[in-house]
């Protein structure tokens, strides 16, 4: 797996921190270009529709955000599995992986969108969606649910891709993705209002998955099945098993934050029109405060992963402290950028001049700094799941995003208005962020690798 054709590449060798970057950079640049697809949607959206439709899409999106939330908890469940069966460079278990992964996605992706579709308006009325905007988000959210399967295929090559070491195949894709939105999307605005965005999203997913699946025949990629190994799209227990007890608590975990966001929807929505339009363009250029830590957390969780399997526990600290210098200099950076640029960057989505942007850089003022936080806490986390421990991040994560943002959001909103609101962000981030290194340095994470058949470091040790 040293590279070549392929694409995959050995991430158990050479410099902690050089390879680490390498691999982080095509994966921030992958995260940039969605970033950027979602943001052309959302300024065509804005401008082309009005503020109406950017709420519309706003609490359509935070709906979007459990369901593949939930996706990209088993992505990465995939990933830590593929990745640590290459680092012991058995690839008829890659192979396995890969199956059970895509058999498990289709199912998923299609009782999502049946049911997606059918709850639609259920859903949107239990958030309070404003009268002003509930056609709109009603109409954008059953197209979504018409292109759920491929989106969630779409979703997961990229994290099986990672775990052999290919993280510029992905970037491949996500350039057709942002250059299918970004020449259907207003066309299809023109044509068919706002639904024409989700469509041009369908049509974008579409290109990116024939892509990537022409790319896994075309380079012989260890994820690759052919013949009889097609067989495994059909999951059995055995290889369903790891990925379902690794991945329903990463799942778990998408979840308990989408509803926590959602939650959190719920009371800007009483904030009315405008604090909602406002969230939802601070939303996009937090997904700009968000890639390097996503960015790095995801090269961090294939380089564990991959160590682990290989038994190279010497480097895992090392991979660690990489990442969290990398996503300090980085998010660091990404703050100042855009606090310099605040309002003209939510300018991009919004009216100028209007009491959205005013609210919006009141907001991105009180919270951009919360990212860097947040970035920390994703690594760190990222490394300890990457050894199968899920449990005590899932705890983690249920104490900071559900019992302290809602006891502040919810128990400070009626005396403090939507202050309440945004310092409930503040504290979630502070918090996971230190219960997150707490747990690096004091618990037992590293004897949590017999949930995924890698061994511990004491095991090895007794078999040296």
């Amino acid at each position: 797996m040293s590279g070549g054709d392929t694409g995959a590449r050995d991430l158990t060798q050479g410099s902690v921190g050089k390879t680490l970057l390498k691999f982080a950079l095509p994966s921030l640049a992958v995260n940039l270009i969605q970033v950027m697809n979602g943001t052309i949607a959302a300024i065509f959206v804005g401008k082309m529709l009005g503020e109406a439709s950017v709420a519309a899409t706003a609490n359509a999106n935070q709906i979007m955000f459990v369901v593949f939330a939930v996706v990209f908890g088993f992505s990465m469940a995939a990933t830590i599995l593929v990745g640590q069966a290459a680092g012991r460079k058995d690839f008829a278990e890659v192979r396995r992986t890969t199956g059970a992964s895509i058999g498990l996605f289709t199912i998923f992706g299609l009782v999502v969108g049946v049911l997606g579709w059918a709850f639609t308006s259920e859903v949107l009325r239990a958030l309070a969606t404003p009268k002003e905007v509930f056609g709109d988000a009603r109409d954008y959210l059953h197209y979504i649910m018409y292109g759920m399967p491929i989106a969630v295929l779409n979703m997961l090559l990229p994290s099986l891709l990672r775990g052999v070491g290919d993280a510029t195949s992905p970037l491949r894709a996500s350039v057709i993705n942002v250059v299918v939105v970004a020449a259907t999307c207003a066309p299809l605005i023109n044509l068919m209002g706002i639904r024409g965005a989700a469509l041009a999203g369908i049509l974008s997913n579409a290109a990116s998955l024939i892509y990537q699946v022409y790319h896994i025949y075309r380079a012989d990629s260890p994820v690759r099945l052919r013949g009889e190994e097609l067989a495994l799209i059909k999951p059995d227990w055995i290889h369903a098993k790891p990925l379902l007890t690794i991945g329903f608590p990463l799942g778990l975990s998408m979840v308990i934050m989408g509803a926590s966001q959602l939650g959190m929807i719920s009371l800007i929505n009483r904030e009315g029109m405008e604090t909602v339009a406002a969230f939802g363009a601070v939303n996009q250029v937090w997904g700009f405060l968000q890639m390097p830590a996503f960015a790095v957390a995801t090269a961090v969780s294939a380089m564990a992963a991959q160590n682990i399997g290989a038994n190279r526990w010497d480097r895992i600290d090392r991979i660690t402290g990489s990442g969290m210098v990398m996503n300090l200099l980085m998010s660091g950076a990404m703050v100042i950028l855009i606090g310099v640029f605040q309002v003209w960057s939510l300018e991009l989505f919004l009216p100028a001049g209007s009491q959205s942007v005013t609210i919006g850089a009141h907001i991105g003022l009180l919270l951009n700094w919360t990212h860097i936080f947040l970035g920390v806490a994703t690594i760190v986390t990222a490394v300890v799941r990457s050894n199968g421990a899920v449990m005590v991040p899932l705890y983690i994560l249920v104490i900071t995003a559900l019992f302290l943002r809602f006891a502040i959001g919810f128990g400070g909103y009626p005396s403090w208005g939507a202050e309440a609101i945004w310092a409930a962000f503040a504290a979630h981030a502070v918090a996971s962020t230190l219960l997150s290194l707490a747990y690096y340095k004091w618990g037992n994470w590293r004897a949590a690798a017999v949930n995924t058949g890698a061994p511990a470091p004491e095991e090895l040790e007794a078999r040296i």
